[in-house]
């Protein structure tokens, strides 16, 4: 303290300094089982969240025109697909008479 001011603290970079925590596994479990036994719990999401991954990842944003957008759209709701399944079904054709 100083005789200035009798609430102030002596602030001086010499005496602060850091001290290192010992993280090895032995002392994180000792400290994670005190932890749980106060009540604290592992809080971290224990599975990755959110939508399950689709087996089609590979998506397509195909621009077209708009004659054909509606027709691909019109064939899609008439066959209760979705427009993906058109356009593959499309793609499968295309590739078969290539083959040939």
């Amino acid at each position: 303290m100083s005789d200035k001011n009798p609430f102030g603290i002596a602030i001086t970079p010499g005496k602060l300094r850091a001290k290192p925590k010992d993280s090895s596994p032995k002392t994180v479990a000792k400290t994670d089982e005190a932890a749980e036994k106060h009540g604290f719990v592992d809080r971290t999401p224990k599975k990755k969240r959110g939508r399950k991954p689709s087996p089609r990842t590979g998506q397509v944003h195909a621009k077209v025109m708009p004659d054909v957008a509606r027709d691909i759209a019109a064939e899609a709701r008439f066959r209760g697909v979705q427009q993906g399944v058109v356009i593959e079904e499309a793609w499968a054709l295309y590739k078969a008479a290539q083959d040939d």
